[in-house]
Parts: structure tokens; sequence; C-alpha cells
């Protein structure tokens, strides 16, 4: 049992409380340009990552008294309008003895993945760690009584993995966080700022404190009751808890629409947040997409509609063309396990950035990205290399229209050998390639040396 006295010493002391906000720095008023760049370089350098959504959720699987429920997963609490105390049930069930924290990390390690994003608290406001604001956790609610967020600390740690955290800003449980249009349930007298202060502030500075994230991935800040000047305040107050966490822009009120990028250029937050969608064209500020395998984030058992290996590869081929990260979601059961669909496409994904990854991690966003509509351009980080990424094999010759030949030396396909080309009438490239494409491949990448 966590009592209030214990609450308010946890907030004041060894979580992490940050002082009052006078005594707190402005890193959004005072970090440089360069500052910036330094603290967000391993993220784009990344490039790719993976998102865990995986709660009570699970449990029910989409299913609500027998009969499925419509939309995501993760959602069923509120769509099929689930009292609290019925709700609670299903995180009593939740016992994933399964669950394999070493092996999750292997599986994301082994696609290609650089980082683990997973959901701390969703909507539903069940933890995955154990907190000492709450017992609605884990260790306390649940029959698992281990801590997951510590278990994949542990294995992302010894992986050279960088474990990351999803957080709600939205809770659909606790009683002083109730949304005017996104709550069905009811509570007389409502104080979200107590919500915000003495719960949402003290569980996130635990999870600053004990797992050390490398960003913290917000949502749910869309509700009413949170505004761009409380998101400007959040993101101070955990940036003075760790000067070096990355922050999506989920923090405030500055997404526009799914399309997720900044409205508003003093908007808080790091990185803008696309969802379910690729940006149209390239932009230079920070931003990661965030996609679904199937369409459901959490696990659904009825939701089958799988994307193929291809699609994922050229959408992690696409989003980095445009300057952007790519964040693939996998929903494992309620058993603890990544669903074998998903572990399948990761594999595909793994062989293809074995051969090809060169040309994703660390790449950068060149002007010209885009030649016709199954060709794409990255740079190496030091502009000595340029990739073109072809996402349908051209047949028997290419012609690289946006790369000067004359300063060209060399020219390779990865995973093959070297090619013979020549300079064409426009001053561009003309390749010579094989009859057929090498087996096992989705996209395949020339690589372009330089002078």
């Amino acid at each position: 049992m966590k009592t209030t006295a214990f609450i308010f010493l946890c907030v004041l002391g060894g979580l992490g409380w940050a002082g009052p906000a006078s005594a707190q720095k402005d890193f959004i008023a005072t970090e440089t340009p360069a500052q910036r760049e330094q603290r967000m370089a391993w993220w784009k350098e990344a490039r790719f990552g993976m998102f865990i959504h995986w709660g009570a959720y699970a449990v029910p699987a989409g299913y609500y008294q027998g009969k499925p429920t419509k939309g995501i997963g993760e959602w069923i609490m509120h769509n099929a309008n689930i009292p609290i105390p019925e709700y609670e049930e299903y995180v009593k069930q939740f016992n994933p003895t399964q669950f394999d924290a070493r092996q999750w990390v292997k599986i994301a390690k082994d696609a290609g993945m650089k980082y683990i994003v997973i959901t701390s608290k969703h909507h539903d406001g069940f933890c995955l760690w154990d907190s000492k604001v709450t017992n609605y956790d884990i260790m306390d609610f649940a029959p698992f009584k281990r801590d997951i967020l510590q278990e994949l600390a542990a294995a992302c740690k010894a992986e050279g993995v960088r474990l990351c955290f999803y957080h709600s800003i939205m809770d659909w449980h606790q009683p002083d966080a109730k949304a005017k249009k996104y709550d069905h349930q009811t509570t007389a007298n409502p104080d979200w700022a107590k919500y915000r202060e003495e719960y949402l502030k003290p569980q996130l500075a635990e999870l600053i404190k004990r797992y050390d994230p490398g960003v913290l991935w917000f949502d749910g800040e869309w509700i009413e009751e949170w505004t761009e000047p409380q998101g400007k305040d959040l993101y101070n107050y955990l940036r003075n808890l760790d000067a070096d966490l990355i922050i999506n822009n989920r923090v405030g009120k500055g997404r526009d629409g799914m399309q997720g990028m900044n409205k508003d250029a003093n908007a808080a937050g790091d990185f803008g947040t696309p969802e379910q969608e690729i940006l149209a064209n390239r932009s230079e500020l920070p931003w990661e997409t965030c996609m679904t395998m199937n369409d459901s984030w959490g696990f659904k058992k009825d939701d089958t509609n799988w994307k193929s290996a291809e699609v994922l590869i050229h959408q992690l081929a696409d989003a980095t063309a445009k300057g952007g990260n790519y964040l693939l979601n996998v929903g494992p059961t309620a058993a603890g396990l990544i669903p074998g669909a998903s572990v399948e496409r990761l594999a595909e994904m793994g062989k293809w950035m074995k051969v090809n990854g060169e040309a994703i991690y660390g790449a950068k966003s060149v002007k010209d990205y885009k030649e016709g509509n199954n060709l794409v351009y990255t740079n190496s980080k030091d502009d000595k290399f340029t990739y073109a990424i072809a996402l349908k094999w051209p047949g028997s010759s290419l012609t690289l229209s946006k790369v000067m030949a004359s300063q060209v030396t060399q020219i390779s396909l990865l995973g093959g050998k070297k090619l013979k080309w020549r300079t064409n009438a426009a001053g561009g490239i003309d390749l010579d390639l094989p009859a057929s494409p090498p087996s096992g491949q989705y996209a395949w990448v020339f690589k372009i040396k330089y002078k």
C-alpha cells in the first residue's frame, strides 16, 4: 500500500523533485542549436526503432462480453464503455508468464532496430513497473509480480539497445484525471492539477531515475484539460531531471493532427510524430513516423491485416530518405509473446538491414531525395557516399540523373559487386545491371563513392 505521506516524500526526495518552477532551467529558451544537435545525435543516427504497445488490454484481445469490439485493441476500455471495476479484472488476469525480456530485445536487435519504446502506462492507467505512487501496477495489482521495465532495461543495456518509454498524459483510471470528452467514467470534482503534480510528474520522475530512458514519448495530449503551457512546464521539469532526455512533440499541443509536425515553431518537444503515415516530402526538422504492422497497436486477436516485409522495408527507406525515423509497432499477447507474424516480418527486415543498413543508419536526407516512383537517395554522414535505393529491380540498366558523374569514382551493389557505369549525355550515370535481381531482397542499394 502506498500512503499519501510516502508519495509526498517520494515526490520531494529520492524520485527527483526538480524544485519550484522558478528554480528550474528553461531548456526551451536556453538550449543552443549545437547543444540540441549533440543531444539528438544518437536518435537521428538510429533511424529504426521498435514500438511496443502492451498492457491489460491484451487480455480481452479485442473482445468484450464474448463479442468483437470496434477500434484498436488498447482503446477497448473506452470504446466498449467498460466500467473501471470490470476492467480491473483484466489487470488481475494479466500474468504474462512467457515474457522474456532478452528474447524481445534480441528480436528487435536482429531486425536492425536501435531503440525500443514501450508503453510504461497507456490511457487505461495500468503501469508496467513497480510504481511507488500507485498500487495500480504490475507488482501490486496484477499476479505477475515482476518489474517488466526493469527486466527490459537490463536486457537493453546488455545488447546495446536504447530503452525509451511511451507515457499517456490521459488516465482513465485515476480519479483526478477525468477528461471531459475522452473519459466515459464519472468522478465528482476531479482535480487535474492535483493529478498532474502529485501523480503524473512523480511517476515520470520514477521512470527517469530508475530506468534512464533515452526518449519519453507522450500521447493523449489532445484532451481539453492539457495545454501548451503545461506541456512546456512538463518538458522543462523532465529535462531538469535528465538534461540529455529527448521528448516528442506530444508533450504539448504543438502537433498538427495525425501528420504530426508542429503548427508552431516555438511548440514544446524535440521531434514531430506522424502517425500511420510518412511525410509527403522531406523535412529538415527531426521527425519519426510510428506505424503498425497490422491495424491495431495493442494485441487484437482478429487483426490479421498484416503489411508485408516488402512494404515495411519500403516505408523504412522512404522515411529515411525524407529525413525521418521509423518506429515500427508490435503488440504482444497477454502471455508475453510477440505475435509470430510480427517476428517473421522483423526477421526479414533484419536480413535486409544486415546487407543494406549503411544506407539507413546515420543517413542524411538530400534535397533531391527521389527519382521517379521507385528510387530514393540518402547520403552517408560524411557525404563521401550516396546510396540509391531501388524499391523495384530496374531491369538490365538504371539511369541515375540526380548524381553528377564527374564526381563519381565507383559504384557497387550492396551485398553484390562493383558495377560498370558510364556518363550519359545529361551528365548523369547509366548503370549496367545483372538481368535478374539478387534473391532474397525487397529493395536494392547502389553505393556511389565520390572523389
